[in-house]
């Protein structure tokens, strides 16, 4: 088993139900989903739009590789109703987002997959979850916890 981090978001149709749904997918699909954060408002980030998000961390278990987990996810928000992904660093509006943030202690650089998530220390909104269910958890490239890299992030935000 593999402890794995997801972020998700958002930002249309009844978002606490959307962030649930998925949680229910990504147990069925994924593995045992053993923390989950509150939900969070946030504005959107990188675009405008009218509709704020609602967002939230999970820590899950898997025995899926990160390639199988990053395949799943995807299906995942499909089968919810997301047709496209952001392009070229556009941002829209979505029904579901599920980002994987890390895997383990898994470091990988590849086309299709990056982990850790390579925007988690600049996204008040993927750390303030994160930091909920997994202050201790050390990035494995940073080395820095979790509940640092927050701190960190609010104070250049000031």
């Amino acid at each position: 088993m593999t402890i794995v981090y997801f972020s998700l978001g958002t930002n249309l149709g009844n978002k606490t139900q959307n962030i649930q749904t998925a949680i229910q997918y990504i147990e069925e699909r994924i593995g045992h989903v053993t923390f989950r954060s509150a939900l969070y408002q946030y504005k959107p980030w990188g675009f405008e739009s009218p509709n704020n998000f609602v967002n939230a961390a999970v820590c899950v278990e898997t025995t899926l590789s990160p390639i199988e987990t990053l395949s799943a996810t995807q299906k995942i928000e499909r089968c919810m109703g997301r047709l496209k992904k952001s392009v070229n660093s556009k941002y829209c509006d979505r029904l579901i987002d599920i980002d994987l943030l890390l895997y383990g202690n898994i470091v990988l650089n590849e086309k299709s997959l990056i982990i850790p998530h390579p925007l988690i220390t600049e996204r008040l909104f993927v750390l303030e979850p994160l930091c909920e269910i997994a202050p201790i958890v050390i990035h494995p490239i940073l080395q820095r916890t979790i509940k640092e890299l927050l701190i960190s992030l609010r104070q250049s935000l000031h």
